[in-house]
């Protein structure tokens, strides 16, 4: 299976969220903070998360795209933890803007995150949830932007470039943070901060390493698909420390 470099890059964001931010009691509470992975092919960094918060089993993880259908290569709905299946990339903040404005008009205290990629700034579909969530002043919207700087095909500034992301973001009305993807400590005491009662929607756009933590990996554009070998696998974990 590939997009272990992706699910990387987002793993620090991921154990801020599951570990310091998200108000989830459990994955069926009804007042639950939403989560929404909208670059699903990284999906098995929260797998993996879902598995440490207890809500998966270590059996279950382990058929992570095996002949089980029940952990695919995307997000689906049907796996307790999961509320939003993903994948079409640039339709995640849309799902996330309606569910922040249902949240307001319900009287929720619900908050919704969204973690897109760099590349799905490359979709219209993104920005017109940008504007919308920006009009509705949806403060408790929160974007996250995965800015590894590359996607399937190539580097981002390549393809299309995103810069001056920040400003782009701002110049649409949003609440804009630029947080380290790699401090934990930073992402979380950065969404702490933020007025999710009143107010703009907000982003962070965090700065991130592709196939972070494993040397072979770090920015290269191949290891979006590829799969690993035996050697390579045993190499990751000892780079990485797993059983540390």
């Amino acid at each position: 299976m590939g997009h272990i470099g992706s699910a990387l890059s987002i793993a620090d964001i991921v154990a801020a969220l599951y570990g310091h931010v998200l108000r989830i009691p459990a994955p069926n509470d009804p007042q639950r903070d939403y989560f929404i992975l909208s670059k699903g092919h990284a999906v098995l960094a929260v797998y993996a998360a879902l598995s440490l918060k207890g809500w998966m089993s270590q059996s279950e993880l382990n058929a992570f795209c095996g002949e089980s259908d029940a952990l695919g290569s995307h997000p689906e709905h049907q796996v307790d933890g999961i509320d939003f299946s993903t994948g079409s990339l640039g339709h995640g903040l849309s799902m996330g803007a309606g569910a922040a404005l249902g949240a307001l008009r319900n009287g929720s205290p619900r908050r919704v995150f969204v973690l897109v990629s760099d590349a799905e700034c490359n979709e219209g579909s993104l920005w017109e949830a940008v504007m919308f969530a920006a009009h509705h002043r949806l403060a408790n919207l929160v974007a996250i932007v995965d800015l590894n700087g590359q996607q399937a095909f190539g580097y981002t500034d390549q393809v299309l470039s995103l810069s001056p992301l920040a400003q782009r973001w701002r110049a649409f009305g949003w609440d804009v943070h630029e947080v380290d993807g790699h401090d934990v400590e930073a992402i979380a005491g950065t969404i702490a901060g933020l007025d999710t009662a009143s107010g703009p929607p907000h982003v962070l756009i965090t700065r991130t390493t592709f196939g972070k933590g494993v040397s072979y990996m770090e920015n290269k554009i191949k290891w979006h698909y590829l799969p690993m070998s035996d050697d390579e696998y045993r190499q990751a974990l000892a780079e990485l420390g797993a059983g540390a």
